[in-house]
């Protein structure tokens, strides 16, 4: 994930980097002229090198170059650090937008690759975003997420093809099959009870993380992991303070679908995370079932009104999403029966209070800003 930086001086050099497992792909631009294409290998030492002879280029400052590279996972583990570490202007965009800028494109190899990422940062350079690194905590939980993840597809991938085959084979092969499973299926239960205990480890040790999780959780129908997801997805919400922002990164924004006289339904897009996306879904459709308020506006747009029953979850996803996001500005657990009169009165008779004693030098408290 990125943050935005506003920017006043001028870069002069541009650096597009393809990356992969074994090898580095750089192409190296100053204003709008490729100099030079290298290759490398994507270790720290082949790294470090690089950068050093970037440095003897003429007119060449870290401060006044940009780094630019394709989100590739833990693959650019490296180069991210090896950066980081001389205080890199770096940009670690989605690779999708480095190609939907770049116009008709044909052909795809490493090389043109470094080129095109390179040319991307140099048109730009005044609308990038600069990577804010995550915390160690962060990165942790997000590596312990993914693994929790791939166990659960290896559970379903063990457990569906048995359940599928109850009414079409005989009983006894069945259970059969279902024997010889069940060590597996009881081994990445554990396994996946092991990976839950960690995380809810690391947060409760980290006085912020654990606050973000409380202020989410107390929404009605947001879970833990739910709200682990969303805090790892938002880099603690320093990345995504807007809900509107994290609404479309989610896939639950609709965008409007008109062209000249054709005025056609806004669609949400395809163009999303889907883990949030599905992990949404499954607390909305919860909230749809078990709150009454969100129970009656669903049954209000769908019977009464005639809207599409995924519309009205789209948007009951929505409210959620300000709920938990009110949440976090005002640094306040949900309450259902909120007012913001109350509230204006409470924050008012505090301040009259506050202004009676000298605290010395004022503290900010807020999560958000």
């Amino acid at each position: 994930m990125t943050g935005a930086t506003n920017r006043i001086k001028k870069y002069n050099y541009f650096i597009g980097i393809d990356v992969s497992k074994v090898q580095l792909d750089y192409a190296v631009m100053r204003d709008k002229n490729l100099l030079f294409h290298r290759e490398a290998k994507n270790d720290p030492a082949d790294i470090a090198a690089f950068i050093a002879e970037l440095k003897t280029l003429p007119g060449f400052t870290i401060s006044k170059s940009i780094f630019c590279m394709e989100q590739t996972g833990f693959y650019c583990n490296h180069l991210l650090l090896g950066l980081k570490k001389v205080k890199a202007n770096i940009v670690l965009e989605n690779s999708l937008q480095i190609k939907n800028s770049l116009g008709l494109i044909r052909g795809k190899y490493d090389k043109v690759d470094s080129i095109r990422i390179a040319q991307y940062a140099s048109v730009r350079k005044d609308d990038l975003r600069f990577w804010i690194q995550r915390r160690p905590m962060i990165l942790q939980l997000a590596v312990l997420f993914s693994l929790r993840t791939r166990m659960l597809s290896l559970q379903t991938a063990i457990k569906m093809p048995l359940k599928e085959q109850t009414s079409f084979v005989k009983k006894g092969v069945h259970q059969q099959s279902t024997n010889l499973c069940r060590n597996s299926i009881n081994a990445i239960k554990a396994d996946l009870l092991e990976i839950d205990t960690t995380m809810d480890e690391l947060i409760a040790a980290d006085k912020h993380l654990k606050r973000l999780a409380e202020l989410i959780v107390s929404v009605p129908n947001v879970g833990r992991i739910t709200a682990i997801q969303i805090i790892i997805s938002t880099n603690e919400f320093r990345d995504i303070r807007c809900p509107k922002k994290f609404a479309c990164y989610a896939g639950v924004a609709p965008f409007k679908q008109e062209s000249g006289a054709f005025k056609g339904k806004g669609k949400i897009s395809p163009i999303a995370n889907r883990k949030v996306k599905s992990l949404l879904h499954v607390c909305a459709i919860g909230a749809i079932q078990s709150d009454p308020e969100i129970k009656a506006y669903y049954l209000r747009k769908t019977l009464t009104e005639g809207k599409a029953k995924m519309s009205v979850v789209n948007a009951v996803r929505y409210k959620l999403i300000l709920r938990i996001f009110a949440c976090l500005k005002q640094d306040r657990p949900y309450e259902k029966n909120y007012s913001r009169i109350k509230s204006a009165n409470l924050v008012e008779l505090q301040t009259e209070q506050n202004s009676k004693v000298d605290y010395g030098s004022p503290k900010v408290s807020s999560l958000m800003t």
